[in-house]
């Protein structure tokens, strides 16, 4: 949620922002009817206060005297005016929250600014392509459709819910496995998460009200499928308060995620890349506001780790200003190299969402000097998401006699050298 103190003391600057993103919002018309809310609110309160001093004054009256029913009348006809004042000034409120909850977080200075992810800027990349022989795609490697089975899942579920069968499902175990591993090392505490959430917390995340779509709802207890982790691991702390020195807080966890991928299908879709159910291990971060970004750096270096162990040449993108999501205020994105498809492949997202989300959340923190509480900042990356990690290793690592070297760094979990 944005911070009110902006909309209200510098709303040019924050429509100014909000126009490098690409979610439309009327702030003029939320100020406007900020000072409606504000007017009923003062209107209620005037006359609770009147009706209180009334209270008082009919007290001291002898009762059962003319001038104690006169009050008395009085009194009724203030109540019934104080109770529609309470009404309209509740509904105001309502209101005034659902609005605030229209308005996008506003990107860092230091995001690029652009219109479509063909502005996002390739900052760094890492290993080799032109080395990697014996490349295909991972669908038409010979055993693909054997161990991976789509055609069961459609059966059992519908389209994007395969089933891992024998030796890649240990391989999917293997890299989960991995990446537990590498966030733990990095001091990410384990959370083993609900994988349906209830609407306050999509919510706080900033998942509602935006991404309804591409969400799976479970409409009659009113519970939503993770789309990622982030939802619960945020949540985790919701509605509580952290002392200044516990500062960072990290936990990570994995868990199965969900998306509809509403309008998707068609581009992009064969094999692997883009599921309607895939693992993914999260890294999520509740750290001080004057050291949110260089906490990014950290939280992308640890996910940049984890294919520099898996040997995965990987370029990190920034973001730009239109492509940047609702809650985020920056964002980088790691993808991976799939050498038999010849393209670029989201694996993770790593991103600051300042104190957005907090906001929501009600997540603070107990400053040293005995201040005031303030809200945190929090942060995520996917550490990381199993599919395209997977077509990539398949991909890039075909031998000469078309099985797939395992890479070493998952041996330990997977117990052997090849698959296929």
């Amino acid at each position: 949620m944005i911070d009110v103190k902006i909309l209200r003391e510098n709303p040019e600057l924050l429509k100014s922002k909000i126009a490098l993103k690409k979610f439309d919002c009327d702030i003029d018309a939320i100020i406007k009817f900020d000072e409606v809310r504000r007017s009923a609110v003062t209107a209620f309160e005037e006359a609770r206060a009147a009706q209180n001093l009334a209270s008082k004054q009919m007290s001291a009256l002898p009762k059962g005297s003319e001038e104690f029913k006169a009050k008395a009348a009085e009194m009724k006809a203030v109540s019934a005016r104080v109770k529609e004042l309470q009404a309209a000034a509740d509904s105001a409120e309502k209101e005034w929250k659902r609005l605030l909850l229209t308005v996008p977080n506003i990107p860092d200075d230091s995001v690029p600014v652009g219109k479509t992810d063909k502005d996002n800027v390739t900052v760094s990349q890492w290993g080799d392509i032109s080395k990697i022989k014996n490349a295909l795609p991972h669908w038409d490697l010979p055993f693909f459709e054997e161990m991976l089975d789509f055609k069961r899942g459609v059966k059992v579920t519908g389209a994007g819910f395969p089933f891992y069968v024998g030796d890649m499902a240990r391989l999917v175990r293997a890299l989960v496995a991995l990446f537990l591993d590498e966030a733990r090392n990095n001091g990410y505490r384990e959370l083993m998460c609900p994988i349906m959430v209830n609407a306050a917390s999509a919510t706080a995340t900033g998942q509602l009200p935006d991404k309804e779509g591409q969400m799976y709802h479970d409409a009659q207890d009113d519970y939503y499928m993770i789309p990622t982790a982030e939802v619960p691991i945020t949540n985790f702390y919701r509605d509580e308060t952290f002392d200044e020195a516990d500062l960072p807080v990290k936990a990570c966890g994995y868990t199965p995620c969900f998306r509809r991928e509403a309008g998707s299908w068609g581009k992009d879709v064969r094999g692997l890349n883009r599921l309607h159910q895939f693992d993914k291990v999260e890294l999520v971060k509740w750290v001080h506001p004057d050291r949110g970004m260089e906490e990014l750096e950290l939280l992308r270096t640890d996910a940049e780790g984890i294919l520099q162990k898996l040997g995965l040449p990987y370029r990190v993108l920034a973001i730009c200003t239109g492509d940047i999501g609702f809650p985020h205020a920056k964002q980088y994105d790691l993808e991976v190299w799939a050498a038999g498809q010849g393209k670029w492949l989201e694996v993770s997202s790593c991103s600051c969402f300042t104190d957005f989300q907090a906001r929501r959340a009600n997540i603070r923190f107990r400053p040293a000097d005995g201040g005031k509480p303030r809200n945190v900042y929090t942060l995520n990356g996917s550490g990381l998401a199993v599919p395209r990690v997977l077509a990539a290793l398949l991909e890039n690592n075909v031998r000469d006699d078309g099985k797939v070297e395992v890479p070493e760094a998952l041996r330990r979990w997977y117990g052997g050298e090849t698959i296929g």
